[in-house]
């Protein structure tokens, strides 16, 4: 249904589906720019409260709020637009674009597409509704195997005449990568732990997760020296577990950079992401027979859907066994 046309209900009476009717004109009998209709810059700020309100990550709110900023610029820019077929058109220059001169992924393009969609949708105005989602490309999740995740964790050394702050730098980002490990979790969920969330003699963390929800992760008895040593060197007020020299909380991409480093240390020639880590965790629990419902809420997954796809990955697994029904 579109809002900017009438159209004839059952009793054969015309509906107003809009209070606008496109295109507009100026005193002058100039066609007025969609721009200068619809204040976009406002809208924009009314559905990121929105979005907060639904409890939407940090993360999230930030990507939604560049993509309709790129958006709201690219409109700008077109001079010609004053209706909704126009408006139409737009976006998918807009797309094309992104698709053709970006060289951004097809899940980005998607990922756009449904921003855009629901923003619009959000405030009444049905100018994309002809617009069909794209496909996403559906790859399956890289993993480092078991040996590649010690030999970045052993990458993190320091000798003993190093200083304290140094030592200390370098046990911390130690823990960060036996935490991201043993635990799956999300970077963003990594740099907002609190140090007083962790229950050493359970050997378990609270999580705040998606959606404001919380969660238990569990990390082993290495992992659980690892930290408190790094606690007892630790010299901070702040509740955060991971700072910088400020005290400020870790931010992620600290994370990145660092994780980056030690792998090539480690001489490791995969890509190495703390979302990699989040993978390998859950492929190796998978390999060694623990339930795919345990990882599930592990991992914190709203829907087992999600973690199937892991049943997918463990290449190894499947040799091992294909081979043994051969013999």
């Amino acid at each position: 249904m579109n809002i900017f046309q009438t159209q004839m209900d059952l009793s054969n009476e015309v509906k107003q589906l809009s209070p606008v009717k496109l295109p507009r004109y100026d005193v002058e009998g100039e066609k007025i720019h969609i721009c200068k209709i619809f204040d976009f810059e406002s809208m924009i700020d009314d559905y990121m409260v929105e979005l907060e309100i639904r409890n939407y990550s940090q993360n999230t709110i930030k990507t939604y709020h560049s993509i309709l900023q790129n958006f709201h610029e690219y409109l700008k820019g077109e001079e010609k637009l004053f209706t909704e077929r126009q408006f139409l058109a737009t976006f998918r220059k807009f797309i094309q674009t992104l698709k053709q001169e970006k060289h951004v992924t097809q899940n980005y393009i998607y990922l756009n597409t449904v921003v855009c969609k629901k923003f619009l949708d959000f405030h009444d105005i049905h100018f994309l509704e002809e617009i069909k989602n794209p496909k996403r490309t559906k790859s399956l999740p890289k993993s480092l195997n078991e040996k590649e995740v010690q030999d970045l964790i052993n990458a993190v050394d320091w000798e003993a005449e190093e200083t304290p702050n140094k030592k200390r730098s370098k046990i911390r980002d130690k823990v960060i990568l036996a935490l991201l490990y043993s635990t799956g979790l999300r970077i963003s969920e990594l740099t907002g732990l609190i140090s007083r969330d962790i229950d050493f003699d359970e050997r378990t963390i609270r999580v705040r997760g998606k959606g404001e929800k919380d969660r238990i992760v569990l990390f082993d008895e290495k992992t659980k020296d690892l930290l408190m040593e790094y606690l007892d060197l630790r010299d901070s007020d702040s509740e955060y577990l991971f700072t910088n020299r400020q005290d400020n909380k870790l931010s992620s991409r600290y994370v990145q950079i660092m994780i980056k480093k030690y792998a090539d240390k480690a001489g490791i020639r995969k890509k190495v992401t703390p979302h990699i880590l989040r993978h390998s965790f859950a492929t190796h629990l998978l390999k060694n027979g623990v339930d795919i419902r345990v990882i599930q809420q592990l991992l914190g997954h709203s829907s087992l859907a999600t973690t199937q796809i892991y049943t997918s990955v463990d290449m190894d697994t499947i040799k091992t066994l294909y081979d043994h029904a051969k013999e």
